[in-house]
């Protein structure tokens, strides 16, 4: 049994964690934090857990709780975690942080995406980029992981194939995605703020556009979009082919990279954000319009699950040399 700790447990991405690390037959919780909510028992405020936590409460963060820690994972806002990361460095075996503080290499773009110098980018080469269908060599090899959030995933798993083909243009992609509102945290968004309610955020500006360009090598315009539901995202991105092309053609190029991929489902059919609810799995097809030339591709995801808890799983299963699917499942919830 590998021993871990989370820190920033009381959000939705830290609950999500709770949720699949206690149901991992190979990982023993230690500690779980929520400094706002310390003391106050986890079941309080997530009676779903109630029945695998008990009576035990959220702790008050101490840099003592990760000594000798097999591995901990961070679940902070964007920001939090660069505080605490070189004292976590020293005492945890290894590290997993769902937030964006360590997933951009160039130290350089954060003041121009998050408004702000890095506080410590002599970290950022320690972390490999969390997203093992893409870069499974480089996590497996490394010691910290910055684990990608829904949107970069998303868009990342469909596109991502046909670029290291060189069968669409590398400028000029377009990613329209919409998620649902646990992806914007706990305290954010109230009922009536969002139920029947649909909307356009960070445009051209959006934080994750260097990411998701990072990731594919790629330029694109993303616009992100808030939908009425508690979980899952959709992307639907846009690209010019570098050469004629079809559908049929397009579809073996996916088939053939996710081929042996045990999260990522190739579908004939659009997928859809309610087939992935609860699982660690992307769906994801392709279309190509010969009408108007342009080549469309889909993914779907939970985005507290492979876009944000159960892919922070999938990677520790790697840094402990684990199988890369315990503890997690690819069948979602239905309805």
């Amino acid at each position: 049994m590998a021993t871990i700790g989370i820190v920033g447990a009381s959000g939705y991405a830290g609950a999500e964690l709770l949720r699949l690390v206690v149901g991992h037959p190979e990982l023993e919780l230690v500690f779980a934090t929520g400094d706002r909510q310390a003391g106050a028992a986890i079941a309080g405020l997530y009676p779903n857990l109630a029945g695998v936590v008990g009576a035990k409460p959220f702790d008050a963060w101490d840099p003592i709780l990760a000594e000798g820690v097999d591995l901990v994972f961070c679940a902070l806002p964007h920001g939090a975690s660069s505080d605490l990361m070189p004292e976590l460095r020293k005492r945890a075996g290894r590290v997993v942080d769902l937030a964006a503080d360590f997933r951009l290499h160039d130290a350089a773009l954060y003041p121009q995406w998050y408004g702000e110098d890095h506080p410590h980018p002599e970290l950022l080469a320690e972390f490999a980029y969390g997203l093992p269908e893409l870069f499974r060599d480089e996590v497996r090899a490394a010691t910290a992981v910055a684990a990608p959030g829904c949107y970069p995933t998303t868009a990342a798993l469909a596109l991502a194939p046909f670029l290291t083909a060189g069968l669409v243009e590398r400028t000029g992609i377009i990613v329209d995605a919409a998620s649902g509102v646990s992806g914007a945290g706990r305290d954010k968004f109230p009922f009536c703020g969002t139920d029947e309610n649909f909307a356009a955020y960070g445009l051209l500006d959006h934080r994750h556009t260097p990411e998701m360009e990072q990731a594919l090598g790629a330029q694109l315009l993303f616009t992100p979009h808030l939908a009425p539901m508690n979980r899952g995202i959709l992307a639907t991105c846009y690209a010019r082919p570098t050469d004629p092309t079809s559908t049929e053609a397009l579809m073996e190029v996916l088939h053939e990279a996710y081929r042996g991929e045990r999260f990522v489902v190739v579908l004939d059919e659009p997928p859809s954000t309610k087939a992935t609810q609860g699982s660690n799995a992307c769906h994801v097809t392709v279309r190509y319009d010969q009408r108007t030339g342009w080549v469309v591709a889909l993914a779907a995801l939970d985005n507290l699950v492979k876009g944000a808890a159960g892919q922070a799983v999938q990677c520790a299963n790697l840094l402990l040399d684990m199988d890369e699917a315990t503890g997690l499942s690819v069948a979602g919830m239905y309805p």
